[in-house]
């Protein structure tokens, strides 16, 4: 068990400066745009920040949900697909734990970080 953490988190740095390492800045620059985009739009129609929203509005969770899985979904499956890519060239094996870790840390963090701050330092008509 313990082979496996230590093979896990030496994998991850190693994406880091191994091959391919510029989609590790250029998918959470993509979400980062796709959160200020729909931040922006949430701003503008007069809606709370969206991770607050989630957590505390659960008559609206699910299409909240549905919503900002439709904006940054793509960003996800991209990193997953250039996960496996990186996995077979570099590693000759493909872990699916490590791609949906690596997956949710480039495109679904940055996504709820800046959404919510996107909404706030959107400034509103009228106010």
């Amino acid at each position: 068990m313990e082979d496996m953490f230590t093979r896990f988190f030496d994998d991850l740095v190693g994406r880091m400066t191994g091959p391919m390492k510029f989609r590790m800045v250029m998918q959470p620059f993509m979400a980062v745009l796709f959160a200020i985009r729909d931040g922006r739009k949430d701003a503008f129609a007069g809606q709370v920040p969206y991770f607050w929203s989630i957590l505390s509005n659960p008559e609206h969770r699910r299409d909240l949900l549905r919503s900002g899985w439709k904006s940054v979904g793509k960003v996800f499956i991209l990193a997953i697909v250039l996960d496996a890519v990186y996995q077979f060239k570099v590693l000759r094996t493909f872990h699916v734990v490590e791609a949906m870790v690596v997956a949710v840390l480039l495109a679904l963090v940055p996504y709820l970080l800046v959404r919510g701050p996107a909404n706030r330092l959107t400034p509103r008509k009228g106010k």
